[in-house]
């Protein structure tokens, strides 16, 4: 009986020291504390497709998945965004190393 291995996932492309750190916030803290939305949007803007609309969300297609996130009032993402987030970046194939 011969076993299949499973389908490796594809590999994301690479992305700069800026982006690794901000991937590293996003799953290293629990309520999202210090990550600023400038920084998640150039993230998500390298690992996927953002769109803006006027109304101030974006609509953004990451592995296969589309969600729409609201700019945050302040320049820090919210708790429930870092939720959200790390969902769909781990579904997409995107952890920190280590």
């Amino acid at each position: 009986m011969s076993e299949e291995s499973p389908t490796p996932a594809p590999v994301p492309p690479q992305l700069s020291s800026h982006h690794r750190d901000t991937l590293e916030q996003i799953f290293r803290h629990p309520g999202g504390n210090n990550i600023e939305w400038h920084d998640v949007l150039s993230l998500l803007e390298a690992v996927g497709s953002v769109t803006e609309s006027p109304d101030g969300k974006y609509l953004v297609s990451l592995g296969g998945e589309t969600e729409t996130i609201k700019r945050p009032k302040h320049k820090d993402i919210e708790v429930q965004q870092v939720v959200d987030l790390r969902r769909m970046l781990r579904a997409a194939g995107y952890e920190p190393h280590g």
